[in-house]
């Protein structure tokens, strides 16, 4: 399976106070990191990555580790792109705009099991990429710096993909927007949203067993059950949790990772 592309950062005449969304060496993400597994893992649904960008991404299988490669550019309109683009869209959602366009030479590699299992102890996520979406674009917490949470100056740099730019690139805070530019991302449905650190994968606020928002769902959105990927089986995974964060957005991944989580390069 295979999928490849990359990112970079300009600015858009607008003055405002720069993110960071980066992350920090010297940042104490918590005390519950290098979780302990404890369960028996259940074998991620291979048909899954079907659904990630072949031109961003590369799923490769060596036994039993999966690994993700990404250049981080999506498949997917923004004012984020070069104005001479063929997706660059003026802003529909977005205020103002960070410095940064998408392109330049970025690139994320996650490393998984290909049977996650849960820890004893969860991980708190830190500053930077916290997962890999279906897009290639890489999933950032409910965080913009150290111990800064996401407000509302930084929900108006939001383009209708949840996402912004920072000194990392082009990445998702929030579920997407539901505007008619939104042909791709998931918004309050049953779609893949993408792969975490800890292997899990993480899928729209509804669940396809059910048709409908799960009830079952653990303080990080996670529940075992079906997916439209497994064939009947149950197994592990997160979902956003249908819960407005701030105003009317919803994160796409403000808890812990239930997991043991491996890191995003």
């Amino acid at each position: 399976m295979k999928h490849s592309k990359y990112f970079t950062i300009a600015l858009i005449g607008l003055s405002l106070t720069f993110f960071s969304c980066s992350k920090n060496d010297d940042d104490d993400t918590d005390d519950d990191t290098e979780a302990e597994e404890t369960t028996v893992g259940v074998a991620t649904p291979v048909s899954a990555f079907d659904e990630f960008n072949s031109d961003a991404v590369t799923v490769s299988f060596d036994g039993d580790e999966i690994t993700i490669e990404s250049n981080g550019v999506p498949n997917h309109t923004s004012p984020y792109w070069e104005e001479t683009n063929p997706l660059y869209i003026e802003p529909v959602v977005a205020v103002a705009l960070t410095p940064g366009r998408i392109g330049g030479d970025r690139s994320f590699t996650l490393t998984v099991s290909t049977n996650p299992a849960l820890a004893t102890v969860s991980s708190a996520t830190g500053l930077g990429p916290i997962g890999i979406s279906v897009t290639g674009v890489p999933i950032f917490n409910d965080t913009e710096g150290p111990n800064r949470p996401i407000e509302e100056q930084i929900v108006e740099t939001f383009d209708y993909a949840g996402a912004h730019n920072g000194p990392s690139g082009y990445h998702y805070h929030v579920e997407s927007y539901d505007v008619p530019e939104n042909t791709v991302l998931s918004h309050d449905d049953e779609k893949l949203v993408g792969i975490m650190a800890d292997g899990f994968l993480i899928y729209g606020r509804k669940c396809d067993v059910l048709g409908d928002h799960p009830t079952d769902l653990d303080v990080s959105g996670g529940h075992t059950s079906a997916t439209q990927h497994s064939d009947g089986v149950d197994f592990y995974h997160y979902h956003i949790i249908n819960e407005f964060y701030l105003g009317t957005i919803i994160a796409l991944f403000a808890g812990n990772l239930q997991g043991t989580p491996s890191s995003i390069f």
